[in-house]
């Protein structure tokens, strides 16, 4: 059986949720996803918005049941040996489409070929295969321990709750409600002292609003400090429920940085700077608050990036006075404050 050898890992992956500018939310998802020769598998595929079936959130008997499945110690899900590499992050239907491969054993060797694109049970692979991706050849020691290592390990659960900190109950409330519709848990609060240790231990970032003083948020950095727990702190832009939906997204992405879609986003002279790694769908959202503090909410771009970094014009109108840029792959999301 033919095919080049290729390094085999996992690293923590995203499907970032988040309030979109039509209203539509997305839901949050985290997953284990495949590094094969370095890089990300879903980046190869394009801009797909899907998750690996090693996802954080399905049941530890199902999340085992995946990961024997890939160590081919189980019959093959779809017939010809095939197996779904990404699935809808929604609902996980073979009918919304995922992308399968047929994974084989060759004497010590582990090989993924023959990628598809599938929403049945039967794969057309003239017609909807990956031609450019594989086959990858695994050296077996490599791949079992990467896979195996799911099975030994007690994998940290990701932290998807967020405590909320500001002045304004109703704001609060508002975004409470949104993150926990993609399914991001939030409480909110304006001290936690007293709070055991083991509570705090449940949150995996802590937002301010722009009302919170200095000296609450130093009391607050304290505790979660002095119960040995570290959490990623944002401190909120603007009132704007989207927005800070989008800053807490990112500050709970726990993707390797290098192994990120969108890694950069620039808001100045007019113009939004962005750099991405692989070719994917990009798109940007201003938001601006007027000087009667109503949001004002702009569509600036919506389409597909070759790797690189681009410079993107924007309408004058989306960033008059007090703005804000959102920018979002299926993966990550971005937010930079309009520099004047």
């Amino acid at each position: 059986m033919s095919a080049a050898y290729a390094t085999f890992g996992l690293a923590p992956a995203m499907r970032a949720g988040g309030v979109l500018a039509n209203g539509v939310f997305q839901v949050h998802r985290d997953f284990v996803d495949f590094i094969v020769d370095g890089r990300p598998l879903l980046f190869q595929l394009s801009d797909l918005d899907a998750v690996s079936p090693l996802a954080s959130d399905v049941p530890p008997a199902i999340f085992t049941a995946q990961v024997r499945s890939l160590l081919l110690e189980a019959d093959a899900p779809l017939p010809g040996r095939r197996y779904v590499i990404y699935g809808c992050p929604d609902c996980a239907d073979l009918a919304c489409g995922a992308v399968t491969a047929a994974i084989a054993r060759d004497g010590d060797d582990y090989i993924w070929q023959d990628f598809a694109w599938q929403t049945d049970e039967h794969a057309d692979l003239e017609l909807n295969g990956y031609h450019g991706i594989g086959p990858f050849r695994f050296q077996g020691d490599e791949y079992r321990a990467a896979l195996g290592s799911l099975l030994r390990e007690a994998v940290e659960a990701p932290r998807r709750r967020v405590l909320l900190v500001g002045a304004r109950v109703a704001l609060l409330a508002r975004l409470a409600a949104a993150l926990r519709t993609i399914g991001v848990g939030a409480d909110i609060t304006d001290d936690v002292d007293g709070v055991p240790a083991d509570e705090l231990r449940a949150y995996g970032a802590v937002a301010f609003g722009r009302a919170v003083g200095e000296e609450q948020r130093a009391r607050i950095r304290r505790a979660f400090t002095d119960a040995g727990v570290d959490v990623t702190y944002v401190d909120g832009l603007a009132p704007i429920v989207p927005l800070l939906v989008a800053q807490i997204e990112h500050a709970l992405d726990r993707s390797p940085l290098d192994r990120r879609r969108l890694t950069r986003l620039v808001a100045a002279d007019g113009e939004a700077g962005v750099e991405v790694t692989s070719p994917c769908r990009v798109q940007l959202t201003a938001y601006r608050l007027d000087r009667l503090y109503r949001t004002h909410t702009h569509e600036v771009f919506d389409g597909v990036l070759e790797p690189g970094r681009h410079r993107i014009p924007l309408d004058a109108k989306a960033v008059k006075g007090e703005a804000f840029v959102v920018a979002r792959t299926s993966g990550s999301v971005l937010v930079e404050p309009m520099a004047r």
